[in-house]
């Protein structure tokens, strides 16, 4: 969808951003060949993290050398080889993988048009804590559980819930009407893609019609809330991070 006269759905405010794909510029990013990147969220924003979306070409790929920053990826179309640590699978749509910090990772796409959502963030340790395992997986794996006892609003936990991880990667997914059973304010920060249908969402006390292929920033203590609307379920990509210390 085009918009003329330079109009955009895309807002950028202090707190909140959403980032409609008409208004994508591509990057060059490091390591990434024979693909397209957008940095869609990162700290030039005001941001604690860093949201990638790159489309890769039939046999591009990207490759990552071990550092400080962990990464967790969401395969949203297409199909790709990964490579993390030891482990190594190939995933179709809805394949996810978790990249610790000092690990090298790769991945590979095996069709034109394989499309990933790459979420990082620099690993902040446990004292005395371990660094957690390499993850590669299908979301298609991982159960939904009813969100506050919600069958309409179900939440599926990509990666472990266990203290070492100081990130969350899940998937939402509502059926039509269905909402947050309250408006949340948490220390949690949020990067999100809608990965299908339609609905509102309100950041702090604006209200956005969202749709597929949007994307969502959401500061620490930004008041957020969805509806899904249409006659099709709305699901959606989120980031936060988790566990560690309030100071």
């Amino acid at each position: 969808m085009t918009f003329p006269f330079g109009q955009t759905r895309t807002r950028v405010a202090a707190r909140h951003a959403l980032l409609a794909p008409d208004g994508h510029v591509k990057s060059n990013l490091p390591g990434v060949t024979c693909a397209a990147s957008v940095v869609l969220i990162n700290p030039a924003m005001g941001a604690n993290f860093s949201q990638l979306l790159i489309t890769f070409e039939a046999e591009g790929r990207m490759d990552s050398a071990a550092s400080a920053i962990e990464t967790a990826g969401y395969l949203e179309a297409g199909e790709a080889s990964l490579m993390v640590g030891r482990e190594k699978k190939t995933c179709s749509a809805g394949g996810f993988f978790f990249a610790p910090a000092g690990e090298v990772w790769s991945m590979v796409a095996l069709q034109a048009n394989t499309r990933v959502t790459l979420f990082q963030k620099r690993f902040v340790p446990l004292p005395g804590g371990t660094i957690p395992a390499p993850l590669i997986g299908q979301a298609a794996d991982v159960p939904g559980q009813a969100f506050l006892g919600d069958p309409d609003a179900r939440l599926q936990v990509l990666l472990p819930d266990l203290p070492g991880f100081d990130l969350a990667m899940n998937v939402f997914t509502y059926q039509p009407g269905a909402t947050l059973p309250f408006v949340e304010t948490h220390v949690m920060e949020h990067g999100l893609l809608m990965l299908s249908g339609q609905g509102v969402y309100r950041l702090e006390d604006s209200w956005y019609p969202v749709t597929a292929g949007d994307v969502i920033w959401m500061a620490p203590y930004c008041p957020q809330w969805f509806v899904a609307m249409g006659k099709q379920p709305a699901s959606y990509l989120y980031y936060k991070d988790v566990n560690r210390s309030a100071l």
